[in-house]
């Protein structure tokens, strides 16, 4: 995922980082809206709905029990099962799978067959929650963790994702957008009266920046570093959601004060070294609950972006 961009001095590394971002960027939202979806049709946030929801394990509910597939890590109490309990919904097929990344949609991941083969013409509701393993999520968080050593009160992991001269974690995000266009678009294709619903990513690090390690062991001046790539990711989502004429449902705000620095009685979501029922920095039965949370006032209170 890192490029080496070379110029001819840290000036000129600088002014090329920051003409690769805007380029990405703009890359990115251009093909986030090359190819117009269709309208929404009727329906969506009823009793009686057929729902399906797609997505990864912050979807899925890895160790949260029960686990009701082991090839997934899938708990029957992640937001999707709790969100279909409140709709009474006719038929609900949950299709996430921890570790899935875009291509998951098309491709089958152990037992899980291709996830959008689970939409029909038929679909009222589909969540999509993807996108974060697109940019290396699980990757990141060991890189980090492992350079916290180097310089505990510094910035060694952004030093390292800037080391080119350009933030690879913002050319990554950048680079995820057309993918889950792509993934949108194809939703729509199945199910043309389905109302599409993108689930963004809940708040990970302190809101505020403040650090909590060794518990949460990346060093000081990473956390907002992270914070902050955690941002991006979810704007990305927000705006391609919007090109392609999806909802998006913020599941940052709600879960702020509640992220993996907090006390146990306190955090929905775990840390490196969970204490709860739940894979390491990951949405515990709470913090699933507080997602669903935010879905289903969406689903019940319009569909504004």
């Amino acid at each position: 995922m890192q490029r080496d961009v070379r110029t001819g001095g840290p000036a000129g590394r600088r002014r090329k980082g920051v003409t690769l971002y805007a380029a990405l960027g703009s890359c990115a939202l251009v093909a986030a809206s090359a190819a117009p979806a269709a309208a929404h049709g009727g329906g969506g946030g009823h009793e009686g709905d057929r729902y399906v929801a797609l997505g990864d394990s912050y979807t899925s509910g890895p160790l949260i029990p029960r686990q009701v597939d082991a090839n997934c890590a899938r708990s029957d109490h992640n937001y999707p099962s709790i969100v279909a309990g409140r709709l009474r919904a006719t038929s609900f097929k949950d299709v996430s799978c921890s570790g899935a990344t875009t291509e998951h949609m098309w491709k089958p991941q152990g037992t899980n067959g291709p996830q959008l083969d689970a939409v029909g013409r038929n679909s009222d509701i589909v969540t999509v929650q993807i996108g974060g393993n697109d940019m290396g999520f699980g990757s990141i968080i060991g890189t980090c963790a492992q350079l916290y050593a180097q310089d505990p009160t510094g910035n060694p992991c952004q030093r390292h994702y800037g080391a080119s001269g350009v933030d690879q974690l913002t050319i990554a995000i950048a680079r995820t957008g057309p993918k889950v266009a792509r993934v949108l678009q194809a939703v729509h294709d199945r199910a043309p009266h389905a109302r599409i619903v993108v689930v963004g990513y809940p708040d990970l690090l302190p809101d505020d920046g403040s650090g909590c390690a060794p518990s949460v062991p990346f060093a000081t001046r990473d956390f907002p570093y992270l914070r902050d790539t955690g941002k991006r990711l979810n704007l990305m989502l927000r705006l391609v959601a919007r090109w392609n004429h999806a909802e998006y449902v913020d599941t940052y705000g709600p879960t702020i004060g509640h992220d993996m620095c907090k006390s146990p009685a306190d955090r929905w979501i775990e840390p490196l070294q969970p204490a709860s029922p739940a894979a390491p920095a990951h949405p515990n039965a709470k913090g699933e609950a507080a997602m669903a949370g935010a879905v289903w006032q969406r689903l019940t209170h319009g569909r504004g972006r």
